[in-house]
């Protein structure tokens, strides 16, 4: 080879002093690069065979690792007929919008043949998150982890885990989502519901034709083991329990809690916890369902199954009859077992992971959530609440008309006259009893509005179901920014009374909260994010039906409070 012994020596010598110093500097960051390829793969799930979109093949998609304060560079390759884009759900995104990836807010779709590398940083942020096509219902099949270590040499503020795994929630459909919504917008009725849920991609033994479809998590006696749980499902909230086992809750949506034991745990569509399972000190001869099923409350039809993974201890595969347990569930519309788990989220609020709730607000705004009607089109029967009308939903009674061209592109070149306009109502128009008896005319009006936020702003928001169509639980989630979720209640918001019992000590800090059925929800954050930025329910159903907007963070006036420039490579409309 021509490399002399003392060579050899002196190479030897750097990499361990290159070893070292990634050792010794717990702020020494990795810039990390995937590639996904969007192409199609036939997968078999209850008997059923179906072509579909996927990430390199792979259901659910590849996993994204990290550390925080890493830089990551993921190209997307667009191999398919739809048009693709990719959210990187929970990122906080600074200053990078152009990387948040829903399709005409912050960025044109990648279409077929075409390609675009998603270029971002992970400031101040660990714990589980996900990523998942932000298009029409293609998040349905393109979806994955993406799990933020923290910094090297910074432990957990917890016991450290034998073992992490990923537990994500989806649905399974036999036939294609996107027939599937297509259908529904023609005929404005409810959307055909999935045939199963899943556990990391498999239905499990309690579907026809699916027991060798089953995720089985082996574990040992007496150790500890991290679960990374994801709700990727489209439209339902899951209550989720493991037989004889609880969980203690530690991290929520990637923010550390205080920690507490739980034998069901509520999780929302876009919503994440770590989960610590300590398993038994000795084998019990026995195996343990891991269930979910969900939690409704909505008067729509819905996929009414339950999903079971089996955990086992292992050396038990050659015992052929071991007692299965299997866990007892909420009732599927148990509010109060809800409203009781969301209760005991707190955030950790420690020196080192402090709660830095505003305690002052600058803004307040008050949206109403819920579902509403537009107009059947002429000469055509529809399906919606009577055969005259089409579903819809709406905040603050605007259903969201999607643009033809990316809100951040209009924003940050000044065009955006004819494509959004910045007057989205800050409070309801008409103000109504809001979960008490509904009006008559159910109408929503439709347009493209959105919310103008000073850089720096303190914003507290209160979103209050309504009863119209039926009072529904929607879980609402916010790109760009973890909010604190100060207050929660049932009825009517009462201005005067309920702030007082705002927790403004240790609230709970996320990106997607359940606004209570019949109820309301406080959050506050500081917009301190330039860009635009997209809030909208996460049941697919109710965003296809109008239940989203936008708010538009405007550059502060320092170098590094301004969006970046955009990228070369972003798809064009």
């Amino acid at each position: 080879m021509g490399v002399s012994a003392a060579g050899m020596i002196q190479l030897g010598i750097s990499l361990v002093a290159v070893c070292l110093l990634a050792m010794a500097e717990p702020g020494h960051a990795a810039t990390r690069h995937y590639t996904f390829n969007i192409n199609l793969q036939n997968v078999t799930r209850l008997c059923h065979t179906k072509s579909m979109v996927t990430v390199n093949g792979q259901f659910p998609g590849p996993k994204i690792v990290a550390r925080e304060g890493d830089r990551l560079l993921i190209k997307v390759v667009n191999h398919v007929q739809n048009n693709m884009s990719i959210h990187w759900h929970g990122i906080r995104q600074l200053r990078s919008g152009w990387a948040d990836g829903p399709a005409y807010i912050t960025q044109c779709p990648i279409q077929t043949g075409q390609s675009y590398v998603y270029n971002y940083t992970i400031v101040g942020q660990r714990g589980t998150l996900w990523w998942h096509a932000h298009i029409s219902w293609l998040r349905s099949t393109v979806y994955g982890p993406i799990i933020i270590l923290p910094k090297l040499g910074v432990p957990y503020p917890f016991q450290k885990p034998y073992k992490e795994v990923p537990i994500l929630f989806g649905e399974w459909f036999n036939a294609d989502t996107e027939a599937i919504i297509n259908q529904a917008t023609v005929t404005g009725g409810g959307p055909n519901v999935s045939d199963a849920y899943t556990i990391n991609g498999l239905p499990g033994p309690l579907y026809n034709c699916s027991a060798k479809d089953t995720f089985k998590l082996n574990v040992k006696p007496g150790k500890t083991y991290m679960l990374r749980l994801i709700n990727a499902v489209l439209n339902d909230e899951l209550f989720f329990s493991i037989a004889n086992h609880s969980i203690t809750v530690v991290d929520a949506d990637a923010v550390y809690v205080k920690p507490f034991s739980t034998d069901v745990l509520l999780i929302a569509p876009g919503q994440t916890y770590n989960v610590l399972l300590k398993t038994k000190p000795v084998h019990p001869n026995a195996t343990f369902f891991m269930a979910a099923r969900p939690y409704v409350t909505g008067q729509g039809t819905f996929d009414n199954s339950t999903v079971a993974g089996i955990l086992e201890y292992e050396h038990t595969s050659h015992v052929k009859t071991l007692p299965v347990f299997k866990p007892t569930l909420p009732a599927l519309n148990d509010t109060a077992y809800a409203t009781k788990f969301s209760n005991k989220l707190r955030s950790l609020g420690s020196k080192q992971f402090p709660a830095n709730v505003p305690q002052n607000v600058d803004k307040q705004f008050f949206f109403t959530v819920g579902l509403g009607t537009n107009p059947c089109p002429k000469n055509q029967t529809c399906q919606g609440p009577t055969n005259t009308t089409k579903f819809a939903a709406s905040i603050n009674n605007v259903s969201f008309v999607m643009p033809t061209t990316a809100l951040l592109q209009s924003h940050y070149t000044g065009q955006s006259n004819g494509v959004y306009s910045p007057y989205f109502p800050i409070s309801p128009l008409i103000p109504f009893n809001y979960t008490g008896t509904p009006p008559n005319n159910t109408m929503v009006s439709n347009g493209t509005k959105l919310t103008v936020l000073p850089f720096n702003t303190s914003v507290e928001l209160i979103m209050q179901d309504t009863s119209i169509l039926g009072a529904e639980s929607h879980p609402l989630h916010l790109h760009g920014f973890n909010f604190f979720v100060v207050g929660q209640g049932f009825g009517n918001f009462d201005k005067t009374k309920d702030p007082a019992k705002f927790n403004l000590v240790d609230p709970v800090e996320r990106n997607t909260v359940g606004v209570p059925s019949g109820g309301w929800v406080a959050i506050r954050f500081l917009a301190d994010n330039p860009g635009v930025w997209f809030m909208h329910c996460h049941l697919e159903v109710h965003t296809s039906w109008g239940l989203k907007m936008a708010w538009v963070v405007l550059d502060g006036k320092l170098p590094n409070q301004k969006v970046l420039s955009p990228p070369a490579d972003l798809p064009k409309c």
